[in-house]
């Protein structure tokens, strides 16, 4: 198969001839910058500039070796944009080496930190010394929210602010020509599945303007103004869809959308509450996906998250990631069992929150050949590392976790 037919099989149910792997496909399957170069070395390869594709998270770019080392199957839509030289500006990593950042994402130095500002100039985003990526410094409905004003609320916080490639390109006079054209031709030279990111946070959406508690305690107390809320938060990821699915569906395989609804202990929010607030508008948001893009729908949703499969299922969901495996609930084995037959996980192969940063490499081997061998019958199944690779994972570990996959 090639990687394109492995990735489409495996979201069709079937098992294809090998587990589709995937690597740095969106922004929770990356690996931190800091860390790319010393894989690079472990792996005998030589020495290649850093970009950091993401800079909140400070993820790398993964070059066509290191995906071919690893028989990496996926590949993010982004990567067909932002590749001049003049895209791209130096910067310095907080270990100390040379990297480069997108030249529009360039952060500026404050005492004691690095800050990101929006393009009205304000700080939306710091990394203190010390810290290894980003943290969001402004909620714009923290104090007062106002419905009319969503849109520009956006463009106020760190994690809609700033963007990875394809960057300001899409919101040029003619960016949809350009996004376009530069998906097809990433198109035209990959064969393999290509991941579209949308976004299309609800959940999140609140907690990125209100601020978490805030959003959390409105759920609870003020019901009216949250939906009043969700449906103009709804209303613009609509129009955004149909700009972006028209601009690129015919040229992607999967289309990605996001919102943590777990925590560690289970659900930040109950079966119920999720039915009342997101339910109907995930709906709305998938069945339109499907209307407009022969694609799958995948839904990045961090944390525990069982009890809430059922009704991500029935709202339209085909694939959930990352599968966090060291939550309540998320035991491998008993997701397959209870709902491997409807969905998709793309993720849950390797533990990154002990396993991977902490184990040995023989641990991890282990580890992932148990992972795959609960997850992968029946296809299903995408292996990825529960999230990103952070910067204190052993480059040794990242290679005996994706050796283990292949000798699986």
């Amino acid at each position: 198969m090639t990687p394109r037919e492995r990735v489409q099989a495996a979201l069709n149910h079937s098992e294809p001839d090998r587990v589709p792997v995937d690597l740095s496909g969106h922004r929770s399957s990356g690996i931190a910058a800091m860390v790319y170069p010393r894989l690079r070395a472990q792996l005998g390869l030589p020495e290649r500039p850093v970009r950091v594709y993401d800079p909140v998270q400070q993820l790398a770019i993964v070059h066509d070796d290191v995906l071919d080392r690893f028989g990496i199957d996926t590949l993010e839509l982004g990567r067909g944009f932002a590749l001049d030289d003049n895209d791209w500006a130096d910067w310095i990593l907080p270990d100390g080496s040379p990297c480069q950042m997108p030249a529009w994402a360039l952060p500026e130095r404050e005492a004691g930190r690095w800050v990101l500002r929006s393009t009205s100039g304000r700080v939306i985003a710091q990394m203190p010394d010390g810290a290894i990526y980003f943290e969001a410094t402004y909620h714009p409905f923290f104090e007062k929210d106002d419905l009319d004003a969503i849109p520009e609320a956006m463009n106020e916080n760190m994690w809609c602010a700033v963007a990875s490639p394809p960057g300001p390109l899409v919101a040029g006079p003619d960016g949809s020509r350009a996004f376009a054209e530069g998906a097809r031709k990433l198109r035209e030279r990959t064969d393999r599945a290509i991941i579209g990111l949308f976004g299309g946070n609800l959940l999140e959406m609140g907690q990125f303007l209100y601020r978490n508690d805030q959003f959390l305690m409105m759920l609870a107390g003020d019901p009216q103004r949250v939906h009043a809320f969700l449906d103009r938060v709804v209303e613009i990821h609509l129009a955004n869809l149909e700009a972006f699915l028209g601009a690129v569906g015919r040229y992607i395989d999967v289309i990605l959308f996001g919102d943590d609804l777990g925590m560690q202990s289970g659900p930040q929010i109950s079966p119920a509450m999720y039915r009342e607030y997101f339910k109907p508008r995930h709906q709305l948001m998938w069945t339109r996906v499907k209307e407009l893009a022969d694609v799958k729908v995948m839904l990045h949703c961090c944390g525990g998250v069982r009890e809430l499969l059922p009704d991500l299922i029935e709202a339209g969901l085909d694939a959930i990631n990352p599968v966090q495996v060291s939550c309540k609930g998320m035991d491998a084995a008993g997701l397959k069992r209870d709902f491997g037959q409807d969905m998709v996980f793309w993720g849950g192969a390797c533990d990154t929150q002990h396993v991977l940063p902490n184990g040995t490499p023989g641990e991890v081997a282990r580890h992932v050949r148990e992972q795959v061998e609960v997850l992968k019958p029946g296809g299903g199944f995408v292996f990825q590392q529960v999230h990103n690779i952070l910067a204190n994972v052993p480059p040794e570990n990242i290679v005996a976790m994706y050796d283990a996959i292949h000798a699986s």
